[in-house]
Parts: structure tokens; sequence; C-alpha cells
């Protein structure tokens, strides 16, 4: 069985595989620049422009399908003839059935052997995707080094790379989506967050959610925030005597998240536990320091208590919103955090703009006096 790259018009070409693991070695405590672009393929898909998936969803992953039984169906052909067939070919980066059931109308560990090979020698995405997705279809804890290497180029690979850890928590999986969760970011990040809220239940897990589960990407975290919140009990800790600064400021990025992600996932507004959780953190608020993160996540919270237009909430009346509101605004409308804030606020950070012309105005913050239109 060949066990070298496939060659290329100057040498061997760069896997996707070595790229990440080359990467992840420059960086290796944090997200891969740009998701690891530009892929070393790049100049293939220059080259082939990339198929245009099926008009009916029910067929994506066919014809990716149809090359696997032919390949299965010959006895002893060997991985390596698998190298490139797959480049004309629509492959989805999520799980699907049509590439599962191929996987397991084939002899298992001819499958997983062939799932290897792929990830591990594919010179272009398609191909080490289709090598993820068979081993995304087994639990085998030996490959779990080999799938969260691949996750590293998170975007493309992060879907595959979550179920195929999820499928493996008996065996470390969930170490590994941990592992992962703090070196992905973008949409690999969705997907990792989203495969770790189900585990939530245990204690490593829960602990992350807590206190790392927002990125500072404003728009995609929206898509977890308040799954992470619910998964997380997080109404039961950030009411806890004992929360931490670490606890109390993802707290505020939770719910603060929550307060914009309306078309994306769960609304503070429908948050059963929200009221909970909102009482906890305004308790905990007055007793930190001022730092601008923490204004603004407080004050972007007030504003939506305070906004009448939202939906009837599920769990505050519009009284409990209005006390919610006053207590977090009395605490950063103190002097020191005034004074913190006036002074960190930049007129050319359009965010610090835009904040004040609408929050600062909308609730006359005092640290907005004379910053911009605030005021």
């Amino acid at each position: 069985m060949s066990e070298t790259p496939e060659p290329g018009p100057f040498g061997p070409r760069v896997t996707l595989f070595d790229h990440a693991r080359r990467l992840h070695r420059q960086h290796p405590d944090s997200p891969l620049p740009q998701d690891g672009r530009p892929y070393p393929d790049e100049d293939l898909e220059r080259q082939r422009p990339e198929p245009d998936p099926p008009d009916d969803r029910r067929h994506a992953g066919m014809a990716a399908a149809a090359v696997l039984d032919a390949h299965f169906v010959r006895d002893g052909a060997p991985p390596s003839e698998l190298a490139g067939a797959f480049r004309e070919v629509d492959v989805p980066i999520h799980r699907n059935d049509h590439i599962a059931a191929a996987a397991l109308r084939a002899e298992r560990e001819r499958v997983r052997r062939t799932g290897r090979w792929l990830v591990r020698h594919a010179a272009d995405r398609r191909g080490a995707l289709v090598g993820l997705a068979l081993l995304a279809s087994d639990q085998a804890p030996d490959d779990i080094p080999l799938i969260r290497t691949i996750a590293l180029l998170s975007d493309t690979f992060g879907p595959l790379a979550a179920d195929a850890l999820r499928r493996r928590t008996r065996d470390g999986g969930d170490e590994a989506l941990l592992w992962l969760a703090d070196r992905v970011a973008g949409w690999g990040r969705v997907y990792v967050v989203e495969a770790l809220c189900p585990l939530a239940h245990r204690t490593a897990v829960r602990g992350w959610l807590l206190r790392r589960t927002c990125d500072g990407d404003d728009v995609l975290q929206g898509y977890y925030a308040g799954e992470a919140a619910e998964a997380a009990h997080l109404h039961e800790a950030i009411g806890a005597e004992d929360a931490d600064d670490e606890l109390i400021d993802q707290s505020g990025q939770l719910l603060g998240t929550m307060t914009q992600c309306r078309g994306q996932g769960l609304t503070l507004d429908r948050y059963p536990s929200a009221r909970l959780a909102l009482d906890g953190y305004a308790r905990h608020l007055g007793r930190q320091r001022p730092i601008l993160s923490r204004y603004i996540a407080a004050v972007t919270i007030a504003g939506y208590l305070t906004d009448r237009t939202t939906n009837e909430w599920v769990s505050c009346s519009a009284g409990q919103r209005e006390e919610l509101a006053g207590r977090i605004l009395a605490v950063v409308d103190r002097e020191e955090w005034c004074e913190v804030v006036r002074a960190s606020l930049d007129p050319q950070n359009g965010y610090h703009r835009w904040l004040a012309e609408t929050v600062g105005r909308k609730l006359r913050l005092r640290a907005f006096a004379g910053f911009g239109t605030a005021g």
C-alpha cells in the first residue's frame, strides 16, 4: 500500500493533514490564523471549479458514496487508489447519510483503514472530507489524534470532526473536543460548542461552557450562546455565592449575546431561566472592578431589559425587568465605573460610537457624556 503523498507538478504535494500539523506546531495553543488558509490545494481548486451541489439536497453525497462503493467492491484495492477520486465530486462538510451508508456496506476494518489513509494523505479537501466521514462512521478511539489534527482546519472539517469525536466520548472524545474548542474559531467553534452542549453533565465540559464559550465573535456566538447557557445551567452557577470573575464575565457575554441573536439561537426573552441568571449576574456585578468590556456587556443587557418592543418574556414580567435593569445601571453609573470607561473609549472605534449613540443616549449613561453625539 502506498503511503506517500500524491505527487504534484513540483514534487510531492503537501497534504491537508501535514499542513494542519505544521501550523499547529507554530500556534500550539490558539486557533490557526485564518483557519489555516491558504490551503495547499488552492492551485487544484483554481484549476477545477468546485462542483455544484445537486439541485435536490437529498442527493448530496450520492456521487461520493458511489465512488466508495465501486472501490470497496474490489477486494484488495488499496486506499491510495482513491487519491484524487473526489476532486470533481460534491462532498458535504456535514454528516451525510449516503456516505455513512457506503461505510456500513463495507468491511469495518477496511473502512477505517481507508478513512485513515484519506485523512492522512489526501492532497485535496474533498478527499480528506470523505476520509473523515468514514472515520466518523466508527467509534475507534485510536483515531482521535488524527481527527483532532485535521479538525484544526475547522471551517471545513469542524462539523464532521465534532461528530466523530462526539461518537467517541466514552474513550476520550470529550477531552479531545475540549482541547479543540480552545483552538478553533469562526464556524468551527460553532460546530464544536454545539457538540459539547449535550455533554454538559460532565464536570470539565460544564466548567468550560460556563467560562470559555464566547470568544468575542459577536456574530457567530449567537448561534450557541443560549444553548450553552441552558446546557450548563448558567442560572445555577451565577446564582452561587462563590461565583468568580471569570464566571461572572462569561455570564455577561452569554446573556449579552442572547440580546442580539434573534434568528440565530435562543434569545434572552425566550430563555426560561433568564430572571434567575440576570439576578445572579446583577448581584455579582456590583463587586467587580470596572473595566470597559464589563461595562459594555452590562449596558447591552440593561438596554435590552428596558426595550419595550421585544416580545413578552418567558420568565420575566415587565416589573421584574425594570428592577433588574435598575440594579445593573446603578452599578455602571458609579463614578469609578464612569471614570474608567471615559478613559477607555476610543472615538475612532465605530462600535463605541454606535454604543454611545444608541444605548448611551437611550439610557442617559453618564460615562458617555461628551463622547460622540451622546450626552
